[in-house]
């Protein structure tokens, strides 16, 4: 089962290859206010740099988790707050009935009890660091209280157990599996696809002889998904990378030997069981078996800050929590990993490691429920993990995408896969490596996975437009240079045009009436990209819904060739019906001058990004259309469309001595109310370049923003 995330409604569009040079701004001193030296001989210091990345040196582990719960909290506090309080099950009563459904799911799903647990089962080395972490952000709270909404105070103080809860609630109960996903009755999501980008090129094909790798994670630009940059430098880590805001750990970093980034798989993880209930409970085995029930009294603050109350009766079978209940039959869910408490401790031993092999020994916790792992070293190693904990399922024709009997223990998974069962891909002969949320056995070409050689559960055999365009840049270019690497990062071309435009030409000579004629000009004079002033882009995007009809845009009937496995790379292609295309453009073209005046608008007038106070024209679109810069959008009140999601934290990396990089948060370093840092990357959002990361103390200082000492 693909478990990918809700782009928020995002109604999102792609273009071509950017061929325009991305080298960003040249670093220079930020002009800000003189550092304070504070304190002698302190044990941590954060040194915020020009964009809000704070910097912190300390002098222990636990000095540099306090020093990075207080950056957390002053970065994102009024968020940070909200979603422990969610974590915890208590929102409806902290806030009110809108969170009456994210408590019911918490409570479900048993993240709190399961948060204790945990805790409990950490060393005492990682109890230290859990506590450090909290008491950093209580101690910022206590000395900026007044900087904080007040009505998210409520939840302090933040416990050690609140940030277990939190990374749970995220991992296992968000991407693994979520709540609109159960109430789906194990369906997907619908609209567009977000996922990430990774690639990891080996020496022999840079141009400087240097490994490189690219991060790229798409997700909504809010709530939970919100990613926080930071560097993190203490006595065996010195590390930069983002983590998602609330965890005491980097998700996607690199440190002076190697780096890793993510992407959502296409890894199954949570399987629904239909039960038959029985009196008493249901049947199992021939037998019927009684439920475990747990009751929760749920509070609900009302308008007039009285509350209200609500029981929660959660019954759970040997599968796990009854998510539904029908006439007859309910729905309970499994979900793998949930037992699985180091996370932080995994992700800790990555940033410390120092070649593949340690990096690997971390891996092989397998604390992460899901994710592709893509990795780089400065070595010359590159690699691809199909990660997770993948159950290993009974033989049978179940449809474990699906529904699957629950009423024998023939169906009931009780273990997960090994390490060394996962798909997993180093140094290929290609010496590349992408994933774009595609299944493992199209990571490089020629292909080095047999899908034959894994369970059918393990992974579907597909690969989509936005995989396709990713693998052809880096099939295309022989030896990458890091410039190219950063253009790449945010190429804009539609891979959807380039298989569709000529048929599209042909069928309008043949079935076009004069405003379609018209309309193909337009497109055929095109640049196919969705950057700024990309001229067609527009009209293009209109044409595709209008086709689809409200399908997805890369649906198989779209095409005249669907995808087939052995040409997974120029399949699909053409037109099913260049009739129906030709009257879907006339339509298109109507509808665009109609709302914007001319057929050629340029697609930045039309595709904005758009926070507090700044607007500007956006660029990128959505992965359906075969783009790999994916910016997710949502149509605001002006009849514009508004960026919600896509690119987030992108990192261009190249393992020379010192490691280069350049990297990117689209929407801002900060989310608190009132800080510079909610938009002071929009401007090289839309104009495609990345800035530089700075990692030693020099060069921080000369673009210092703020310093604070403990």
């Amino acid at each position: 089962m693909n478990r990918v995330l809700l782009l928020a409604g995002a109604l999102v569009v792609l273009a071509p290859l950017a061929l325009l040079r991305s080298g960003g701004p040249t670093p220079k001193p930020c002009g800000c206010a003189a550092p304070d030296p504070g304190p002698a001989n302190p044990n941590a210091e954060i040194l915020w740099d020009a964009y809000g990345v704070p910097h912190i040196f300390a002098r222990d582990t636990e000095s540099l988790f306090h020093a990075y719960g207080w950056a957390q909290m002053e970065a994102h506090g009024d968020l940070v707050l909200l979603l422990y309080g969610q974590a915890r099950g208590r929102a409806a009563e902290y806030w009110g009935k809108d969170y009456l459904d994210s408590d019911k799911w918490v409570l479900r799903m048993g993240v709190p009890a399961r948060a204790e647990s945990w805790l409990a089962q950490q060393t005492p080395e990682w109890r230290r660091y859990f506590d450090a972490f909290a008491r950093g952000m209580n101690d910022y709270a206590e000395k900026h209280g007044d900087r904080l909404d007040a009505r998210r105070r409520v939840v302090l103080p933040v416990r050690p157990v609140d940030v277990l809860a939190h990374t749970q609630r995220v991992l296992h109960f968000t991407f693994v599996v979520s709540a609109p996903e159960a109430e789906a009755v194990g369906k997907h999501f619908k609209g567009d696809k977000p996922g990430s980008n990774a690639w990891a090129i080996a020496p022999s094909r840079s141009a400087s002889g240097k490994t490189l790798l690219l991060a790229n994670p798409h997700l909504p630009w809010s709530d939970l998904f919100t990613w926080f940059e930071a560097h993190l430098n203490a006595p065996g880590v010195n590390a930069t990378g983002a983590t998602l805001v609330g965890q005491n750990l980097l998700g996607i970093a690199f440190n002076d030997h190697l780096g890793w980034t993510h992407t959502v798989n296409t890894l199954d993880a949570a399987d629904f069981y239909e039960l038959t209930l029985a009196p008493g409970g249901y049947r199992f085995d021939g037998q019927v078996r009684p439920f475990e029930t747990e009751s929760h009294s749920l509070k609900i603050r009302q308008d007039d800050g009285s509350l209200a109350s609500e029981t929660l009766v959660v019954k759970k079978s040997v599968h796990g929590p009854v998510v539904e209940e029908k006439p007859g039959k309910a729905l309970a869910l499994r979900v793998a990993g949930i037992d699985e408490a180091h996370l932080a401790e995994q992700y800790w031993r990555m940033i410390q490691a120092q070649s593949l092999a340690e990096f690997e020994t971390a891996l092989r916790m397998l604390q992460m429920p899901m994710f592709t792992v893509m990795y780089g070293d400065r070595d010359g190693h590159v690699l691809h993990l199909f990660g997770g904990r993948i159950p290993v399922r009974p033989a049978g024709s179940y449809d474990w995408a699906g529904i699957v009997p629950g009423d024998t223990s023939a169906t009931l998974w009780t273990n997960t896969h090994p390490y060394e069962d996962l798909p997993r891909v180093a140094d290929p002969p290609s010496g590349w490596l992408q994933n774009a949320n595609d299944p493992p056995w199209t990571t490089t070409f020629p292909s080095a996975l047999d899908p034959g050689r894994f369970p059918p559960y393990m992974a579907p055999r597909s690969m989509e437009l936005r995989p396709q365009r990713s693998a052809r840049m880096l099939a295309e270019d022989d030896k990458v240079t890091f410039d190219e690497l950063v253009a790449d990062a945010q190429s804009t071309r539609m891979e959807l045009a380039d298989r569709v435009l000529d048929d599209l030409v042909v069928a309008v000579e043949r079935h076009g009436d004069d405003t379609a004629r018209r309309a193909i000009t337009t497109l055929v004079h095109w640049d196919r990209l969705a950057d700024n002033d990309s001229q067609g882009a527009v009209l293009f995007a209109e044409w595709v819904r209008t086709l689809a009809g409200g399908a997805a845009y890369d649906d198989p009937s779209f095409f005249a060739v669907p995808w087939d496995e052995k040409r997974p790379r120029e399949t699909p292609d053409g037109l099913r019906d260049p009739k129906a295309a030709a009257d879907a453009l006339s339509r298109a073209a109507l509808a665009v001058e109609k709302s914007w005046g001319h057929l050629d608008v340029p697609w930045g007038d039309v595709y904005r990004l758009r926070r507090d106070s700044v607007d500007l024209p956006a660029n990128g679109g959505s992965g359906s259309l075969g783009i790999f810069r994916v910016t997710g959008y949502q149509k605001a009140k002006d009849g514009r469309y508004s960026a919600v999601g896509g690119d987030s934290y992108v990192a261009a990396i190249e393992f020379a001595t010192p490691v280069r990089a350049r990297a990117l948060l689209g929407y801002g370093n900060w989310s608190q109310p009132g800080s510079k840092h909610r938009t002071d990357q929009l401007e090289l959002y839309s104009k495609k370049e990345l800035r530089p990361v700075w990692r030693t103390r020099a060069e921080v200082e000369a673009h210092l923003e703020k310093r604070e000492a403990f």
